[in-house]
C-alpha cells in the first residue's frame, strides 16, 4: 500500500482550547512522534489548516454568530507549533470551513504522491477529522485514524463519531500499531509480552469480532430465563463455592497474576483476599435482601435486569471483575465478561473456576479481545446492562452506547487522587503513606495516589521524608517476595510515562523532578523488563498536563498551597473525582475537608490507594458513571424496580 498522512487543524488557536482531550501538550508530543516516523519513512505529509482573513469573511456560520476571528492568517494562532513546522515539500492544504476536500486543493495533493491509503491525526476529531475521513471513504481510500493522536474538546460527540466511523471501515488504532503493519491491515489477535522481561511472548489471544460478540451474549440470554428463577440459595451457595475455590488456588493464582501482568506478589494475595471479602459481602447482602415487599396500594419488586456485559482492566484481573460477576449472578443475572487483553489467561483460569464451582457454562460467558470487541458487546441487542472499569476514554465510549440503547451503565473511570498534607499532620507517616500509594505495583491502581497537596512552609522537609520512603520500597521482579514495586505493564507504557518524565525535565526549569531508585536502571533485571524509575514531580502549575492528566505510573506530582482554601481548590482542580485524603490532626480541617473534598472515596491520615470490598465504591466528576460498585451500589444497579397494583 501506498500512504500518505494528513495532519488536520493543528493550529495554535485550536490548541488553546482549554477543554481539549488529551491535552495540548501530551497532544502535541504524540504528533510530534508519528510526524517524525512518517518523515523517517518518507511517508508524505499533508497539513490541512483552517484559514480565515478579515478583508475576505468566510467564517463558518456559528463563528460569525460569536464574533469569533480564530486562525487569522498572518497570526501566531494560525500557525502549528514550532516544532511542528513545515518542512520543504510537504503541502498545506487550507480551508474556510469543515471540509479540506471543498476546493479540490486536497484532492489533487493525494493523487500527486499516488497513495490508496490515508492515516488522519489531528483536531477535532468529531468535525474536521471525520469530514476528512467521510471524503477520503468516498474517493476510495482506505483510513485509518490515529486515535491516540485525534483530540477533541467534545468527548461524547468524539466517541459517536468513534463508533459511527468504525461501522464504516474507518480503523481506529494506535499510530505506531498502523504503522509496523506493512500491508496496513487490522490485526485480529493480541499478542501479550512480559511485563518481567519483553522479549518474551507470553500468549496470543484472537480478537473477537461481532459474530463472537452476538453468540455470547446469545447463549448468556437463553441461560437467563432459567438462572433467574433458580433458588436463590442455591446462586449462593454457588458462589460460596467460588470463594472456596478462589482460596485453594491462591497460590497459583497469585503467581499467574505476577508473570502476566507485573503485580508483585503481596499485591496478588491482598487482591485475591479481597475478592473472597467481595464474594462473602455479596452472598451476606443477597441472602438478607428482601425481593419483594408490600408498600401502600401495591408492592415492590426487585427483578434482575438481564445479561450484563461486564468490561474489566488488566490491573485488578480479580477482585475487579468477581466483584461485578458475583452480585450479577447473586441476583439472578447472566453475564459476558470481555476481560483486559493482558489479564485473558488469568480470566481463563476464573472461568475455569466458575465451573468447577457450580456455575454452569452457559451463565457466565467469557469474550476475548480489544476495546473494539467491548464496543461490540456493548452494543449488542441481547445485553440489557453493561459494567465497565477502564479510563474515560472508554468510559465515553461505552456511555454513547448504552445512552443511545437506553441501557444502564455502571463505570468507574480512573482518578487523579489527591493527598492533602496540611497543619498537625505526621510529616514522616503522610510521605510514607503517600509513597506507597504512588509507587507500589508501579503505580497502576485507580487509587493510587497521583498527586500531593503540601503547605508551602512544610515542602522542603516533606520531599526529603518523601525520597527516602519511596527509597525504602523494594522494587524487583515481582515473583520475589517481598517487592513492592514491578514493571509497568507494557514497553509502550514504559516509554509513555519516560516521556512525560522527560518533558518535565527539559521544560519550565522551576519545576523539580526526583528519580529515586537509581542503582536499579544499571541492572539488567531492569532493562530487561518495562522497569520505570518512580518520579516525584514539584510543579507549580495547575494546569500542566503532568498535573491533569493521570499517569497510571509510577509518577508523584507535589503542589504547594499557602493555605487550606488554595489546597482544596488544587485538590478539586482536575476533571477525575475517584479519591482523595487529607493528613491532619486539626478537627476543624477534617470537617471542612469531609464538607468541600470532590471524590468519591474520602480518606483520613492514609494513602487513597486501597478500599474495603463491603463499602461502596465509585467515583465523582469524571471518574464515574452510574451507581456505585459494591456494598448497597450492587443491589441498584443489577436490579430493576418493578411495581404491582393488586394481589394474588
Amino acid at each position: 500500500m501506498r500512504t500518505s498522512l494528513i495532519l488536520v487543524d493543528i493550529q495554535n488557536d485550536y490548541l488553546a482550547a482549554s477543554d481539549l482531550q488529551p491535552s495540548a501538550e501530551v497532544f502535541v508530543k504524540r504528533i510530534m512522534s508519528l510526524l517524525e516516523e512518517c518523515r523517517r519513512r518518507q511517508i508524505p505529509v499533508i497539513h490541512v489548516w483552517t484559514t480565515v482573513r478579515r478583508d475576505k469573511d468566510e467564517r463558518l456560520p456559528h463563528w460569525q454568530k460569536s464574533d469569533r476571528w480564530v486562525c487569522v492568517a498572518g497570526t501566531e494562532g494560525h500557525r502549528p507549533p514550532r516544532e511542528l513546522r513545515v518542512l520543504e515539500g510537504e503541502t498545506v492544504v487550507e480551508k474556510t470551513g469543515f471540509n479540506a476536500f471543498a476546493d479540490g486543493e486536497l484532492d489533487k495533493a493525494l493523487k500527486r504522491v499516488q497513495c490508496d491509503t490515508v492515516i488522519i491525526a489531528g483536531l477535532h476529531l468529531h468535525a474536521c477529522v471525520r469530514t476528512v475521513a467521510v471524503e477520503c471513504l468516498e474517493r476510495g481510500y482506505h483510513v485509518y485514524i490515529a486515535e491516540d493522536a485525534a483530540a477533541s474538546n467534545d468527548p461524547t460527540y468524539s466517541a459517536s463519531t468513534y463508533r459511527w466511523l468504525s461501522d464504516r471501515c474507518v480503523v481506529f488504532e494506535p499510530w505506531k500499531s498502523i504503522l509496523s503493519r506493512p500491508d496496513r491491515g487490522a490485526s485480529s489477535s493480541f499478542v501479550h509480552r512480559s511485563p518481567r522481561c519483553v522479549d518474551e511472548i507470553l500468549f496470543e489471544r484472537p480478537t473477537g469480532g461481532a459474530d463472537d460478540a452476538a453468540a455470547e451474549a446469545g447463549i448468556a440470554r437463553d441461560a437467563f430465563k432459567r438462572w433467574s428463577r433458580t433458588a436463590g440459595a442455591v446462586r449462593q451457595q454457588a458462589l460460596e463455592a467460588v470463594s472456596d475455590g478462589l482460596e485453594a488456588m491462591r497460590d497459583e493464582l497469585a503467581g499467574q497474576m505476577a508473570m502476566d501482568i507485573g503485580k508483585p506478589l503481596s499485591h496478588c494475595h491482598e487482591e485475591i483476599s479481597r475478592a473472597i471479602c467481595s464474594i462473602g459481602d455479596v452472598v451476606r447482602r443477597a441472602g438478607s435482601a428482601e425481593s419483594e415487599r408490600r408498600d401502600g396500594a401495591g408492592s415492590v419488586r426487585y427483578r434482575p435486569v438481564g445479561v450484563v456485559a461486564i468490561i474489566t482492566a488488566w490491573n485488578n484481573p480479580v477482585a475487579v471483575p468477581l466483584g461485578k460477576i458475583a452480585p450479577a449472578l447473586a441476583f439472578g443475572n447472566t453475564v459476558v465478561w470481555k476481560p483486559a487483553p493482558a489479564a485473558t489467561r488469568v480470566a481463563e483460569a476464573m472461568i475455569k473456576l466458575l465451573r468447577d464451582s457450580g456455575i454452569p457454562e452457559d451463565v457466565v460467558r467469557l469474550l476475548t479481545g480489544d476495546h473494539t470487541t467491548a464496543r461490540r458487546l456493548a452494543d449488542d441487542a441481547n445485553i440489557n446492562a453493561v459494567t465497565l472499569t477502564g479510563s474515560i476514554r472508554a468510559g465515553y465510549a461505552i456511555q454513547e452506547i448504552c445512552s443511545r440503547r437506553m441501557l444502564p451503565i455502571q463505570a468507574e473511570l480512573s482518578g487523579n487522587n489527591a493527598a492533602i498534607v496540611w497543619d498537625y499532620a505526621d510529616i514522616a507517616h503522610a510521605a510514607g503513606e503517600a509513597a506507597w500509594g504512588a509507587f507500589a505495583f508501579a503505580g497502576q491502581r485507580c487509587t493510587a495516589n497521583r498527586r500531593v497537596i503540601v503547605h508551602s512552609s512544610m515542602l522542603e522537609r516533606f520531599l526529603g521524608e518523601l525520597e527516602t520512603a519511596a527509597n525504602q520500597l523494594v522494587c524487583n521482579d515481582p515473583l520475589n517476595p517481598g517487592v513492592d514495586i514491578g514493571p509497568v505493564i507494557s514497553p509502550a507504557k514504559r516509554a509513555e510515562i519516560e516521556e512525560i518524565v522527560e518533558a518535565v525535565r527539559s521544560g519550565n526549569q522551576s519545576h523539580r523532578v526526583i528519580l529515586t531508585h537509581g542503582a536499579n536502571a544499571e541492572q539488567m533485571w531492569f532493562k530487561r523488563g518495562a522497569y520505570v524509575r518512580p518520579a516525584i514531580i514539584c510543579c507549580a502549575e495547575p494546569g500542566h498536563a503532568v498535573v491533569q492528566e493521570e499517569t497510571m505510573g509510577p509518577v508523584l506530582v507535589v503542589q504547594q498551597a499557602d493555605d487550606f482554601d488554595q489546597a482544596l481548590d488544587l485538590c478539586n482542580g482536575v476533571r477525575h473525582g475517584l479519591a482523595a485524603s487529607l493528613f491532619s490532626d486539626n478537627e476543624g480541617l477534617l470537617l471542612r475537608f469531609l464538607e468541600e473534598a470532590q471524590a468519591g472515596v474520602l480518606k483520613l491520615n492514609s494513602s487513597t490507594a486501597g478500599v474495603d470490598a463491603t463499602l461502596p465504591f465509585g467515583g465523582w466528576k469524571q471518574s464515574g458513571i452510574g451507581p456505585p460498585e459494591h456494598g448497597e451500589g450492587d443491589r441498584s444497579f443489577y436490579t430493576q424496580i418493578q411495581t404491582v397494583y393488586g394481589g394474588v
